[in-house]
């Protein structure tokens, strides 16, 4: 099944995101119309020590309260997620993974937005240098996995990026 576009109109363009309309005729020819929001995306990295998971506790304006999620950030354009994953836990935390590994590329929210996550998990660090964007007001801590687990049953955690990694540690898949 495809959707073919046959006009597009600009709406937005902004620095993080931009919005467009685009037209297009279903499979069964008929018309119709998808916002689509363009997004550059970010990668996670699942951060595992000690028998601890680090999480962030930040303010999300867009929901209006503090939540929690394992560190993240944007990719900068064409950037590789290798790179944006392991750049982001530095900044955020002063941590540099040492083995790295790529759980999975994850689709947000496919009926509106083209934004991927890369998943990223880590338990082996060096130290680095904390860098946090001017715009950034988060706290990090190492929480015990079994903590962990007690959040998101008590539906504390609810960022989808966190959850999926947290799922993916659960079910003991492998890399």
């Amino acid at each position: 099944m495809a959707e073919r576009k046959i006009g597009s109109e600009k709406i937005y363009d902004g620095v993080v995101v931009k919005l467009r309309k685009d037209k297009v005729v279903t499979e069964r020819g008929v018309e119709t119309y998808r916002e689509i929001i363009s997004h550059g995306g970010g990668a996670c990295v699942l951060a595992v020590k000690d028998g601890k998971i680090l999480l962030e506790k930040q303010y999300r304006y867009a929901y209006g309260e503090e939540i929690y999620e394992i560190p993240a950030g944007k990719r900068d354009k064409g950037e590789d997620f290798f790179v944006t994953a392991k750049r982001e836990l530095e900044e955020e935390t002063g941590l540099i993974p040492t083995n790295l590994k790529k759980i999975t590329e994850i689709y947000p929210t496919p009926g509106y937005t083209d934004e991927v996550i890369g998943i990223f998990y880590a338990d082996k660090f060096e130290d680095g240098k904390i860098n946090f964007d001017d715009t950034e007001d988060l706290i990090s801590e190492w929480v015990a996995i079994d903590e962990v687990y007690k959040m998101v049953e008590e539906g504390i955690i609810k960022d989808s990026k966190t959850l999926i990694a947290l799922l993916w540690y659960k079910s003991g898949l492998k890399i």
